[in-house]
């Protein structure tokens, strides 16, 4: 799963944990001058968590993942190629809500290249994080015109290509991974999902 996952991160490299402490990990990433170490958590081989961080100062954001589908299993899904996606952040309007944004689009080239048609989108609605992985099709089709006349239009549709899940996020924290004496910018609390009006992101 977390493979197919990294498919999505364009020069993304593959390591498994092996059971060494994330410290560690954070420090090795840091030292071969990777830009950004996610970790996916796994519990019954489902993938529930993703841990997010920016290297090599921080913040490390820490998330809920839920509702995981895999491209193989959307209906009519594409394959992702190796070309850059374009990148679409939606409604993350407040302070906290640009800080994760500015996260989620350091794992993305900002020269996309657009002849690969392909869009990553994360839509924040409700504080839940939506993300989808597209490629548009241009699509030559005739189309009915007055008196029976057909006339060639170009229509656009999108593709999915997959993975797609939702994101919660549980914690904000300053610096690099520290489960000690990290400095948390921002917690979840169970209080704070009380309210229909208010939202962090």
């Amino acid at each position: 799963q977390a493979v197919d996952l990294l498919e999505v991160f364009p020069h993304a490299e593959y390591y498994k944990r092996n059971g060494f402490p994330l410290k560690k990990i954070v420090q090795f990433a840091s030292n071969r001058e990777f830009t950004d170490l996610v970790v996916f958590n796994e519990d019954r081989k489902q993938i529930n968590g993703l841990l997010l961080v920016h290297l090599p100062d921080g913040p490390t954001a820490q998330f809920r993942l839920s509702n995981l589908v895999l491209g193989k299993d959307i209906k009519g899904h594409g394959r992702a190629t190796q070309h850059k996606p374009e990148l679409i952040l939606n409604n993350f309007g407040t302070r906290l809500g640009r800080r994760v944004g500015r996260m989620f689009a350091s794992l993305f080239s900002q020269d996309p290249t657009f002849r690969g048609r392909r869009a990553v989108t994360f839509h924040n609605q409700r504080d839940f994080i939506f993300f989808r992985h597209h490629r548009y099709i241009f699509e030559e089709k005739e189309k009915k015109v007055k008196e029976g006349a057909k006339q060639k239009a170009v229509q656009a549709r999108l593709q999915e290509l997959g993975p797609r899940f939702t994101l919660k996020l549980q914690s904000l924290q300053k610096g690099t991974f520290d489960s000690q004496q990290g400095e948390f910018e921002w917690v979840h609390k169970k209080d704070m999902d009380t309210s229909r009006r208010k939202f962090f992101l």
